[in-house]
């Protein structure tokens, strides 16, 4: 049971990750792909947005079709198009035809970005969902420790356009592993009694869910402050601070790695104490350490040891904020979870890149706006958790500690 386990996740945590290795590969390359296709700074986080938008509404469209046709017809097509948009990416003049070429990309992308969770929801509910998604989030989160890192070293081996070639080759990889490795788990039963119209019904549904939506949102709000970094932390990181890109992906991967720390103790905490005890101390905490952040860097403290310190930690309850929302938000929605689970990541993905988007109107490349941004975020999940999770689904009190 324990290699199934291993093994699935790796699996669906390889596939999930192909999207935002196209992300994460790319951060230390942002400054040297301006001054290569002469792009303002802007302009080049442009690229970021016509990537992640797509990725997060190709999700609506994903999620029905993957509970209509099965799991994995949808992957291929998906993984497909994404490995030729990355090779159209390295072959760019200009930034506008890159900036198009990675919506293209996204649109790719959203197939991995929905269809796991979709997955790990027909295999499993309660504790074992938990498990899978913390197991799944482990690998997933490989991608921000080692896609910068390796990003760099091709930057600096192969330019800017290498990294596309990278990212091509591991949608080759992720082809190959859905194909071969990966088995249906939505049954031709399921399949025939989902329709476009009964997901059309299913969305309306969830849309008019307050606890679906309460908990997806502050979820949004967890990954919209990561967003805020991820658009933002290369020019802070190698422009104002003076790292390298090599330096700076370290940077960013000892924040991946509090991420993952934090997310192996998922399991034993959600015996212990239960999904909605978890998820508000953790918001409570990303939100106090984060606003300490900020008031720290208002009074005039402008070190990178010290917004290290602070990021380190914050990103370990956010660690605990996300794969737990996901797991709740879905856990009752079993019969539509690829559509329940498509209708999760476009809100997530959509609130994310709308507030990365508005965040970048105050971008100047230094801390301040950055940690500022990110700290709203921060409060805005703390105060939808209170709303939300003060009782659980249906008004009633939040459950006792899932069963062992």
């Amino acid at each position: 049971m324990k290699d199934n386990f291993f093994r699935t996740a790796l699996i669906l945590g390889l596939i999930s990750a192909i999207g935002p290795f196209a992300i994460d590969m790319y951060l230390p390359a942002l400054p040297s792909i301006g001054n290569s296709l002469g792009a303002s700074l802007h302009t080049v986080q442009m690229s970021l947005v016509s990537f992640i938008l797509p990725m997060s509404l190709m999700q609506l469209f994903y999620g029905p079709l993957s509970d209509i046709v099965g799991r994995k017809p949808p992957l291929y097509f998906g993984i497909t198009l994404f490995g030729l948009a990355s090779v159209g990416c390295a072959l760019a003049p200009n930034v506008g035809v890159l900036i198009a070429l990675r919506a293209l990309q996204g649109i790719g992308a959203g197939a991995g970005g929905v269809i796991p969770r979709a997955v790990v929801r027909d295999l499993h509910t309660g504790p074992d969902a938990v498990r899978l998604m913390s197991m799944l989030m482990l690998v997933f989160s490989v991608s921000p420790i080692l896609a910068p890192v390796s990003g760099s070293l091709v930057v600096l081996l192969a330019g800017w356009r290498g990294i596309f070639w990278v990212i091509a080759a591991a949608a080759a990889l992720g082809l190959l592993l859905a194909a071969s490795q990966l088995k249906e788990t939505r049954q031709a039963a399921e399949q025939r009694s989902s329709s476009w119209s009964s997901a059309i019904s299913a969305y309306g549904r969830l849309l008019c869910d307050r606890s679906f939506i309460g908990v997806t949102l502050i979820g949004a709000f967890g990954m919209s402050g990561f967003f805020i970094y991820l658009a933002n932390s290369s020019f802070v990181i190698i422009d104002h601070y003076g790292l390298s890109p090599t330096l700076y992906s370290f940077f960013f991967a000892s924040n991946a790695a509090a991420f993952i720390g934090a997310a192996q103790f998922n399991h034993w905490l959600n015996l212990r104490f239960g999904l909605h005890t978890v998820i508000r101390v953790a918001v409570a905490g990303f939100a106090v350490v984060i606003s300490s952040l900020l008031i720290v860097m208002l009074l005039g403290v402008d070190r990178l040891a010290v917004m290290s310190a602070f990021l380190f930690v914050g990103y370990c309850f956010l660690g605990l904020i996300v794969p737990n929302a996901t797991v709740l938000a879905l856990e009752r929605h079993g019969p539509i979870a690829g559509t329940a689970s498509a209708l999760l990541g476009t809100l997530q993905m959509t609130v994310g890149t709308g507030v990365m988007a508005i965040a970048g109107i105050f971008a100047n490349g230094k801390p301040l706006p950055m940690i500022g941004g990110i700290a709203i975020c921060a409060l805005t999940a703390l105060s939808l958790s209170r709303i939300v999770l003060h009782r659980g689904p249906g008004g009633e009190p939040p459950p006792n500690p899932l069963p062992a």
